[in-house]
């Protein structure tokens, strides 16, 4: 089991690995400024590899050292839309494992330099005829999967498969979760996650329903391809890189745990066909910060589809970018349960 960034002491770290976790919580009261309630954030970005996936990646990584399936030397191969992959490539750097990132030609330039400059191999995929560059649908994906599958074999490596190991949402129950759930004092109504791998929904949901049954769990997914919502998919290959591959279920998430779904389209805030630069500015402007990978992809509008979330702003892109999304109460007792 790998040791929670939460109980590693404070100091001068042995190597980048301890910088890993711990991240701040900070308050969006000005993208939420009008609204009765409170939601904060987690910066994922200040992780080494700037996701929330170096957390799951030195988790794997140490859970398979701990039960023999990683051997010393031994290749690493995953797939990965960059930020996985990044958080591998540091691990593997640091730890002295080759790694192997297989990824879509249609996900960013700019992820496969970033692997290749922290010393990974990077293998690219064509993606299925007629998809568009910047939009990597489940099916592409697919293929993608094909390609680690047979790079794993050939190579005899250690598939570091974050679509079902527990090492993904075990990274986030003990730490990320486990750091809310502090940084909050346990003051929670809800939490909403944007979900890929469905990882960090399962741990940090499991997490806070153990403390309090009573806290809400939503599900976030791009309109038009919210299918583990039920909905039918209409737009498979959306902006949104990292996340929503419209796979009707997802391994990792017991739907026990899921209280609603919630979806976002880019649309309001930002024209949906506003250039990255531009919808990511407008974020900025409000927030203050940069939050993560995803933040200006997805803006301005959600919908529940149980009826209980319909907030305005720009709530959705900072779910998909930030590791968590805290809903919790300011004022009184009549707040809690609502989701703002």
């Amino acid at each position: 089991m790998g040791t929670p960034p939460a109980a590693r002491a404070v100091g001068t770290g042995a190597s980048v690995l301890a910088a890993i976790g711990r991240t701040p919580l900070v308050e969006l009261s000005r993208v939420t400024s009008g609204l009765d309630g409170r939601v904060v954030a987690k910066l994922e970005y200040l992780n080494p590899g700037g996701s929330k996936k170096d957390r799951i990646a030195l988790r794997m990584v140490e859970d398979a050292e701990a039960n023999g399936a990683l051997r010393p030397g031994q290749t690493i191969v995953e797939l990965t839309s960059g930020n996985t992959g990044t958080g591998l490539a540091i691990v593997c750097a640091v730890k002295g494992y080759p790694f192997v990132a297989v990824m879509s030609a249609g996900n960013s330039t700019e992820r496969a330099r970033m692997m290749r400059a922290l010393g990974a191999e990077v293998i690219l995929v064509d993606q299925q005829q007629g998809s568009l560059d910047g939009h990597v649908s489940g099916d592409d994906l697919a293929l993608v999967e094909q390609v680690a599958s047979a790079v794993a074999v050939e190579r005899e490596a250690f598939r570091a498969d974050q679509f079902h190991l527990a090492g993904n949402p075990s990274a986030h129950e003990d730490g990320t979760a486990a750091e809310l759930w502090e940084q909050t004092g346990g003051d929670v109504d809800a939490f909403c996650e944007f979900v890929g791998t469905g990882g960090t929904f399962a741990g940090i949901s499991r997490f806070v329903k153990s403390k309090n049954p009573a806290i809400a769990c939503y599900i976030v997914e791009p309109d038009r391809a919210a299918v583990l919502a039920g909905q039918s998919l209409v737009e498979p290959a959306h902006r949104i890189q990292g996340g929503g591959y419209s796979m009707a279920t997802l391994p990792l998430i017991d739907p026990s745990l899921v209280d609603g779904y919630l979806s976002f389209i880019a649309r309001g805030l930002v024209p949906d066909d506003a250039p990255m630069p531009v919808a990511v500015t407008t974020v900025l402007g409000l927030v203050g910060s940069f939050i993560g990978g995803l933040v200006g992809l997805a803006l301005s509008h959600h919908d529940a589809q149980d009826g209980v979330m319909r907030p305005p702003g720009i709530l959705g892109s900072i779910l998909g970018a930030a590791a968590a999304l805290i809903v919790y109460r300011i004022v009184t007792g009549q707040n809690r349960g609502r989701v703002v």
